[in-house]
């Protein structure tokens, strides 16, 4: 009997596995799934304070000096983040800013660049 592997869709390991009953299972992340059912990918929909659509990769410019908790000063108004991820939560953008490291914004205090 052949098996085939299926690629997880949690986290996108291309060694899902089958475990009988039309079921596979992830050896990373240990998600199980049925293939056969239709999985409605959501896609976070997210808006800058100007009401343009954001979506992964884009760059953004923040739009107000924002104070980061243990840091000496603010990310300050003007910043170009780049290579934006989107997330979902309060903090639904996740990038890197020079000078602070990995950080979560609120989309309403930036503006697509």
């Amino acid at each position: 009997m052949s098996e085939e592997m299926k690629p997880c869709p949690q986290c996108n390991c291309p060694y899902g596995y089958s475990t009988g009953n039309d079921m596979y299972a992830c050896p990373e992340c240990g998600h199980e799934w049925n293939p056969a059912e239709t999985i409605d990918t959501e896609v976070v929909m997210v808006k800058d304070s100007n009401g343009n659509q954001l979506s992964d990769g884009d760059s953004v410019i923040v739009i107000k000096n924002l104070p980061v908790k243990g840091a000496p000063g603010p990310i300050k108004a003007g910043t170009k983040v780049k290579n934006i991820r989107l997330i979902e939560g309060d903090h639904n953008i996740d990038c890197k800013i020079d000078g602070f490291g990995a950080m979560a914004l609120k989309s309403e205090f930036v503006r697509k660049a």
